[in-house]
């Protein structure tokens, strides 16, 4: 009993002390990908390629937000100031 209540704050503080990943879109696209690699027989490698396009396709996602937030402030400052100029532009 003393072995597995130590075993167990063991494995408490070794989770405590790793960083989170960021596995944002690679659970749902891991999901899909192994899904379909199991109807072709590759289940696993279903799921890993899921997860690189999930976390991939999230990424992208993400990018198209924060430009379409760099135009909301762009335009909103040159309507405030109209010699504003954008410094994301060449």
């Amino acid at each position: 009993m003393r072995y597995a209540l130590i075993a167990a704050a063991a494995v408490l503080g070794l989770t405590a002390a790793t960083p989170s990943a960021n596995a944002i879109g690679c659970l749902s696209g891991g999901a899909a990908g192994a899904l379909a690699g199991h109807m072709a027989g590759h289940g696993v490698l279903g799921a890993i390629g899921g997860c690189i396009a999930g976390h991939q396709w999230h990424k992208h996602q993400m990018s198209q937000k924060a430009m379409q937030n760099q135009q909301d402030y762009v335009r909103s400052r040159q309507q405030q100031d109209p010699n504003y100029r954008n410094p994301w532009q060449d």
